[in-house]
């Protein structure tokens, strides 16, 4: 599919963040067989569609679709299979929901489709570094683009990540892709950086990422935090993938009350909830709370 000038989806919303400093919850939707936390619950195209929608329902505003896990480990798949993957369940998405949809992906050929067939913003986890296509395309789109933080690739990531100040290296590399983004002709106030937890970290480098997140968010730009189910809430908590769900929530509040702005979670109802919850706390320490 070749790329075209559809308008951005997203403008039928006006801005991506239209509500002041409320905080966006992204679901999660790995259209895989081998993502490290739903094992391809959802490679199937129906199954996949429907967990969008209940999503969405349950309060999602934005629905980030991936056909290739870039979970510790995993191989790279190719443009045309992802394409295979996520392009079906995107249309399929597109014709019932008015949610936001972003297309999880490093590869501008897939990025471009699904733009083609829909989604609204880009997700990429190189931070524009994996294809060079990318950040033209994002130019001409005129799209949201994610630049998050990636040490090494999927493969080899966590084999022995290594940082002489992990808050300050990461800091750092946003900033850095930012500019790069920038001069590509990238919109700045198109940019949304993310920490990027579990990629190429240990769990203390992301529990001080965690701690210290109001670094990353006086960058200026919106932050997404994507911390559900990780890893580290695992080590800290001696808990299996399955039973993170408190844990999950704890980081989406506490990033909620650093600052970010999009927190990206597997269980959408519960963090709903919980995202608001930090908000009515924050806003009534504000003053906000019209009581």
């Amino acid at each position: 599919m070749e790329v075209g000038l559809r308008q951005p989806a997203c403008s039928r919303t006006g801005e991506l963040f239209p509500s002041g400093r409320r905080c966006l919850v992204m679901g999660i939707l790995n259209v895989t067989p081998d993502s490290f936390s739903d094992g391809g619950r959802f490679f199937d195209r129906g199954q996949a569609v429907d967990h969008a929608l209940a999503m969405e329902q349950a309060g999602a505003d934005i629905i980030d679709i991936g056909g290739e896990s870039t979970r510790p480990g995993s191989a790279s798949v190719s443009a045309s299979e992802q394409k295979q993957r996520v392009l079906p369940v995107l249309e399929s998405l597109r014709a019932q929901s008015s949610a936001l949809v972003s297309i999880d992906t490093t590869s501008a050929a897939v990025a471009a489709a699904a733009l083609d067939a829909g989604a609204d913003l880009v997700n990429d986890t190189s931070a524009l570094r994996d294809d060079p296509a990318m950040a033209s395309l994002a130019a001409l789109r005129g799209v949201p683009v994610v630049l998050m933080h990636r040490q090494g690739r999927p493969r080899t990531m966590q084999r022995a990540p290594h940082y002489t100040d992990v808050v300050a290296d990461v800091r750092d590399f946003l900033a850095a892709r930012r500019e790069a983004a920038a001069a590509a002709g990238v919109d700045p106030g198109q940019v949304i950086l993310d920490p990027g937890f579990g990629f190429g970290k240990t769990a203390e480098h992301n529990l001080a990422l965690l701690a210290n997140l109001s670094e990353i968010v006086a960058l200026g730009a919106p932050v997404l935090v994507g911390f559900s189910r990780k890893s580290t809430i695992g080590k800290v908590l001696d808990l299996p993938v399955g039973e993170r769900l408190a844990g999950s929530l704890a980081a989406a509040a506490l990033a909620v009350a650093a600052g970010a702005r999009i927190v990206r979670a597997h269980d959408v109802p519960e963090t709903v909830r919980a995202v608001r919850m930090a908000e009515a706390v924050i806003a009534h320490r504000r003053g906000e709370s019209g009581s």
